[in-house]
């Protein structure tokens, strides 16, 4: 008998109760849910002609939010700058791609994870990966509410060869193992490795107090979505029974349908075009007077304003917002909500990457850095000013007798990367060595 740790059955018991709620979101996300509201008679008699349309909005309101998280590096308490090391890190596990994916995951599923552990070999740097909240869930300590046991798992190979494989994360060790006769066995000793916390860190949106694995950024947005896919659906049904001109006919029978051999042959004919006539004298024949769309248009409409005012979205997001902001204070002011939701995922998002962080120290150093207790993520600006207007503000705020922010503070707000300020720097102190270059700056700047 396999003998398996309780803290394994227990998590792949939560992680398989998670996945129909997941399973759920990730449909609506993809633009995939189930569509009911047609009925099934409906749906025969209009064969393929007529598909349920599903205006994805969902999509475009998580990918609102995703496009304004941007991570730009790391620093530490007193430093002007990000740290070089933690964003060569960062870099080298392709977390500029991997972190956006993890926040789009979070903001569509509720929730997604990051696992930090060593390479094989012990130069080289530790492995941090994003995961699926499909794969991974974590267990939290009701007294910390830090994660205080986590699992992934996964199958591997196809078919009759597929095996179901997990590792279960705990404080002090990380041990495999993989499914077989109807029971978890162990792949390995496990590794004691005495980290002293569980190397999967949640990136959770909209946590609460007792909720604190966060709930999907458009599941209020649910119903609303749900309305407007079958208002447009009904539009596209209305369209092919009401909005073309319908025909009637009286004084023909179904013996009148056949052709010239005697063959029966439809008897009426929906397609749009199609000619009606008869030699029969007492044939009449008319049509009725086709519907007006006007009354879908006007309800998806009032759909779409509801899912921005859901979404803290601008109005011109979907399009039915009328003329484009004449000013860029009136985008700024349309806006204002969307920037300031993202800048509270930058609270909250920024604190996990921030553990990721210390632990990938913990990995690289062998010890944890006390220092790494101040860190701070360094996000790009969710606003969407002008350029011109942030350079405007950037020179009146570096500029001066008494300038109120440095300068290399104003090339971080102006969006320079880490490599580009890095360059800049550079730059600066050949200049302050060249005396033809520091001449030409002062006679520019008129001293």
């Amino acid at each position: 008998m396999a003998v398996v740790p309780k803290a394994l059955s227990r998590l792949d018991v939560k992680l398989a109760q998670a996945i129909p709620t997941l399973d759920r979101y990730d449909k609506y996300f993809e633009g995939e849910q189930p569509l009911k509201y047609m009925a099934k008679a409906m749906q025969a008699e209009l064969g393929d002609r007529v598909s349920q349309l599903v205006l994805n909005w969902l999509r475009l309101g998580a990918e609102a939010y995703e496009n304004r998280l941007d991570v730009e590096g790391f620093r530490y308490r007193g430093q002007s700058s990000s740290d070089e090391e933690l964003w060569r890190i960062w870099q080298a596990n392709d977390l500029d791609e991997q972190s956006q994916q993890a926040h789009l995951d979070a903001l569509a599923l509720g929730r997604s994870y990051v696992i930090v552990g060593s390479a094989d070999d012990d130069s080289a740097d530790p492995i941090v990966s994003v995961e699926s909240p499909f794969q991974v869930f974590a267990e939290r300590d009701p007294r910390t509410r830090r994660v205080s046991a986590a699992i992934k798992r996964w199958q591997e190979g196809e078919g009759a060869d597929v095996v179901q494989r997990a590792t279960l994360y705990q404080p002090n060790s990380t041990e495999s193992f993989a499914f077989y006769k109807g029971e978890w066995w162990s792949t390995g000793p496990a590794d004691e490795h005495e980290l002293g916390a569980v190397p999967v860190v949640p990136l959770v949106n909209k946590p609460r107090l007792l909720r604190p694995d966060g709930i999907s950024e458009f599941h209020d947005v649910i119903p609303v979505a749900d309305a407007a896919n079958k208002m447009a659906t009904d539009m596209m049904i209305s369209a092919e029974y009401h909005a073309m001109p319908r025909r009637w006919v009286v004084g023909l029978s179904e013996k009148d349908f056949v052709d010239k051999s005697g063959n029966p042959i439809g008897v009426w004919s929906r397609d749009a075009g199609r000619l009606w006539a008869s030699e029969n004298k007492d044939t009449k024949m008319g049509q009725f007077q086709e519907s007006d769309l006007v009354v879908f248009h006007n309800s998806i409409k009032i759909l779409a304003q509801l899912s921005t005012q859901l979404l803290a979205l601008p109005p011109d997001y979907m399009g039915f917002g009328g003329d484009n902001p004449p000013s860029a204070e009136a985008r700024k002011a349309s806006e204002a909500q969307l920037v300031k939701r993202a800048e509270r995922k930058h609270t909250y998002l920024g604190g996990s990457w921030e553990d990721v962080q210390r632990l990938v120290l913990r990995f690289k150093n062998g010890v944890w850095d006390e220092g790494a207790k101040s860190l701070e993520t360094i996000w790009r600006d969710p606003s969407t000013p002008t350029r011109a207007a942030v350079a405007d503000a950037a020179v009146k705020l570096s500029s001066g007798d008494r300038p109120i922010v440095p300068v290399e503070q104003t090339r971080e707000d102006l969006g320079y990367s880490p490599e580009q300020r890095e360059r800049m720097l550079e730059m600066d102190a050949r200049a302050r060595s060249n005396p033809d270059i520091a001449n030409l700056a002062r006679a520019v700047n008129g001293e």
